[in-house]
């Protein structure tokens, strides 16, 4: 028990210290690449993020472990918006500038009611995980035309600033980028090791581990940089790195951890307590954030209501679990 916590403990810091390496060397690789900053802010970055949750969940599904997979994908959605938004906003608020972001989160919104429609029926296939997959590889081409169009959005202006905050040699930027990841895949299979390890010896489900430690481990780089970000005054990168990232966890995350071990039943508070929430605070997070036109704010009183809906969830699962 001691050496698992422990394993929980350091797979925690090794994956945050990959993940900021691996989305580092990412961006500086494909800005010497020539690629625009603007695609850089939307993929790399924006998806680039959510790498732990992408590799603890493939290997949760190698290991024959599909609930915390499935809870870590769901689970880190509802830490990304209530602790997350909530925790940044209460620093500083968070106004949205960016025309792009407004468009991702009714699509945020859109693959949230696609993914509960998949799992309504308590299982995960191999071909609705393809699916899911299909959903992310038309989200990448979007985002690609999108960011090829588009000219002078607050998003590449900001990213423009980040790049030039973390230029670094091409050498380097292929070193860490092939270096983070290498620490992400070790980092990750420590940690699911010790998170099974600790919720047998517990007597509690890998779904819950994976709604509560895992998520919240692996959604930690999402907190570093969006604190680092607005501190910066780089507010559509801090929004816009948790809706890049809620995407890539509904269609990606989800999506690999079903083709290499499909779920022929699952619990089913999974759709009535976990996807339900985390469509409540996504909806939320879209009407709190709304505007057509004009740059709206995440302001301090919206964080509070984001946060305090995080606590009641959290309390919902803990007496779910106490009974």
């Amino acid at each position: 028990m001691t050496l698992a916590l422990m394993a929980i403990l350091g797979g925690f810091v090794l994956l945050i210290w990959s993940a900021d390496r691996f989305v580092e060397g990412a961006a500086a690789t494909a800005k010497h690449l020539g690629m625009p900053s603007l695609l850089i802010g939307m993929v790399v970055v924006g998806f680039g993020t959510s790498a732990p949750e992408m590799v603890v969940s493939a290997m949760a599904s190698f290991d024959g472990n599909p609930d915390l997979a499935l809870g870590n994908a769901i689970g880190s959605n509802i830490v990304n918006i209530g602790l997350i938004l909530g925790i940044t906003a209460l620093i500083s608020p968070i106004s949205v500038h960016s025309n792009i972001v407004r468009k991702e989160l009714p699509l945020l919104t859109l693959i949230g009611g696609l993914v509960g429609f998949i799992l309504w029926d308590g299982a995960l296939t191999r071909f609705e995980s393809f699916l899911l997959l299909a959903g992310f590889i038309g989200l990448v081409s979007w985002t690609i035309f999108v960011a090829l169009r588009t000219r002078g959005d607050n998003l590449e202006t900001e990213t423009d600033e980040l790049l030039i905050a973390q230029a670094m040699p091409i050498k380097k930027a292929l070193f860490w980028l092939v270096m983070g990841l290498v620490a992400l895949i070790i980092s990750s299979r420590i940690l699911v090791w010790g998170a099974v390890t600790v919720a047998h010896a517990l007597g509690v489900s890998d779904l819950i581990i994976g709604l509560t430690i895992v998520a919240f481990g692996t959604s930690l780089p999402e907190l570093a940089a969006s604190i680092i970000a607005v501190r910066r005054g780089e507010h559509d990168i801090a929004i816009g790195n948790v809706v890049g990232s809620n995407m890539f966890n509904l269609l990606a995350v989800i999506g690999i951890a079903g083709v290499i071990n499909p779920m022929s039943s699952f619990p089913a508070d999974i759709i009535s307590r976990d996807w339900a929430a985390m469509m409540l605070m996504t909806v939320g997070l879209l009407v709190m954030t709304f505007g057509l036109r004009e740059a709206t704010q995440l302001n301090r009183l919206k964080g509070g209501i984001l946060l305090i809906s995080f606590v009641i969830y959290n309390a919902w699962l803990l007496v779910t679990v106490m009974s």
